[in-house]
């Protein structure tokens, strides 16, 4: 069963939220183990702290959202994302800006859609694959299977690259729908049009409208 474009974009939110928690639980097992045992071992777990504070985090959507700002951030390579979504629109750019625009997308992203960690209820809904041959010591694809609500399944693969710090998400993919690819169409014209600091000031005061198609 394939998802919409809207919903496949939707379910890729909420999984990159829930592929950073799961890399939260455990920073120290993060830095040396590889992708997919990292994203295998820990989605119990995380899985088992939502059910077990639903309530809590039903009542108080701020909650969840400091969990989730808290554990995520770190965990992704923010800025190369933010380099890869900005592309040619990027280049030349001061390092602080780029890690402000990042500061700023990550910050919405997270607070957006930290509500729909609430729908994943099971370990069972999250299937990771086999490694594949393109895998290499410095970048690889974590590929899984997430159980859809109607039913059937949605490809989900998440990028890790490694850094000075560990592997690091820095990008998501549902039905080759990709979190950077998506917000490059959307944000790299307004970057170029309006610069990069109304950009990251506009993102800050919630005055950009982050389509999910």
């Amino acid at each position: 069963m394939k998802a919409t474009a809207n919903t496949a974009v939707t379910l890729l939110m909420r999984t990159a939220a829930l592929a950073a928690l799961m890399l939260a639980a455990s920073p120290a097992v993060a830095d040396t183990a590889e992708p997919g045992r990292i994203v295998e071992d820990t989605a119990g777990r995380i899985l088992t702290e939502i059910d077990t504070r639903r309530s809590e985090f039903k009542k108080n959507p701020d909650a969840l959202k400091e969990l989730v700002r808290a554990e995520l951030i770190p965990m992704l390579d923010q800025e190369y994302s933010a380099r890869l979504i900005l592309g040619r629109h990027g280049r030349g750019l001061p390092p602080e800006k780029i890690s402000a625009f990042a500061d700023a997308l990550s910050s919405v992203l997270t607070d957006r859609y930290s509500e729909g960690l609430l729908s994943f209820r099971s370990r069972d809904q999250l299937e990771v694959l086999p490694p594949t041959a393109k895998d290499s010591e410095k970048l690889t694809r974590v590929r899984t299977r997430v159980q859809l609500e109607g039913g059937g399944a949605a490809p989900v693969d998440y990028a890790f690259r490694m850094t000075d710090a560990g592997w690091k998400v820095f990008d998501v993919t549902v039905e080759g729908i990709s979190y950077v690819l998506t917000f490059r169409n959307q944000l790299g014209p307004k970057v170029a049009a309006e610069g990069i600091d109304k950009v990251t000031n506009d993102l800050m005061a919630g005055q950009i409208d982050l389509s999910e198609s």
